[in-house]
């Protein structure tokens, strides 16, 4: 896997007497051609750092407690895109990805809701598997997509792509979780 740190220098790379526009054109190009996959990959790493993660509604503390829309709106600032704060909101951003696993990247946000409400978020990570704050199980969790024919396959409501190819990660100070003690 490619580390972190190529993706940060990437994404900070200059070229002796070159103009901003000659540096962007520079950086786009080394990007596209290592960077989309290591970009996914990082987006998976970056997610799964937070695993166990203690859940809290309207929380959004990397490193100790998320909502589902807090974890999400964290993973992608850590890729300098800005998310809204909500679930609903997060789902109107970037462009709609069908519910079809075979057509997701990792870093996707996928939708969950009744109706047309959406409720739940969380990023997809590869392998059919995608990572979320658990309400139920007041903690972030990786666990597979949904089937279609369960409960939880009918609320899935699909994905919405907001990385490309000249996103950056910033990645220096990702916060772990921090495990606490049981008290004595």
């Amino acid at each position: 896997m490619i580390r972190f740190a190529s993706l940060f220098l990437l994404s900070v790379m200059l070229v002796p007497g070159a103009t901003a526009q000659a540096q962007a054109v520079a950086h786009d190009s080394a990007l596209s051609s290592v960077g989309a996959a290591a970009l996914h990959d990082s987006v998976a790493s970056v997610s799964r750092s937070q695993l166990g993660t203690r859940y809290r509604l309207g929380a959004a503390q990397p490193g100790r407690r998320f909502d589902c829309s807090g974890l999400v709106q964290y993973v992608m600032s850590v890729f300098h895109v800005l998310l809204p704060r909500t679930a609903a909101a997060q789902a109107q951003l970037g462009v709609a990805v069908p519910r079809d696993a075979t057509q997701l990247l990792p870093g996707d946000i996928l939708t969950f809701g009744r109706g047309r409400r959406i409720t739940h978020v969380g990023i997809y990570v590869g392998d059919g598997r995608y990572i979320h704050a658990s309400s139920r199980r007041r903690t972030v969790v990786e666990v597979p997509l949904p089937d279609p024919d369960t409960r939880q396959g009918r609320l899935w409501k699909g994905a919405r792509r907001v990385l490309n190819a000249s996103t950056r990660a910033d990645t220096d100070s990702v916060p772990r979780p921090i495990v606490e003690s049981p008290a004595s």
